[in-house]
């Protein structure tokens, strides 16, 4: 089976062709094409693995949609000291849906 580890916003993911993944959220609007660097190719039996990149490999993905995830709560409390501090979060989210994989071939054809 072949992947891809891409590279998106300091995180690395798992991209498999016409699958799905989740990276923090990516300033283009839903149905814009967007191309990730691969940091390590797989191709079912053997790996790629870049320094830090793949040369001539990207991961071609399109924009599905900006989500928020759950709320995360924050509670900050000191005994005794009539400290008590509550906050909430809900961290935005970009979903990819992986189109391919393509590699660029050099002049001799590999």
């Amino acid at each position: 089976m072949k992947y891809a580890i891409v590279e998106s916003g300091g995180k690395q993911y798992k991209a498999i062709p016409d699958g799905t993944i989740e990276v923090d959220r990516l300033l283009q609007q839903a149905g814009d094409q967007v191309e990730l660097d691969v940091v390590l190719l797989s191709d079912g039996e053997k790996i790629t693995v870049g320094t830090p990149y793949v040369d001539g490999v990207k991961v071609h993905a399109k924009v599905i949609e900006d989500f928020k995830a759950p709320k995360v709560t924050i509670f900050k409390y000191r005994a005794k000291k009539r400290y008590r501090r509550k906050l909430g979060h809900r961290q935005i989210y970009t979903r990819l849906s992986i189109e391919d994989i393509s590699e660029k071939k050099d002049k001799k054809g590999k």
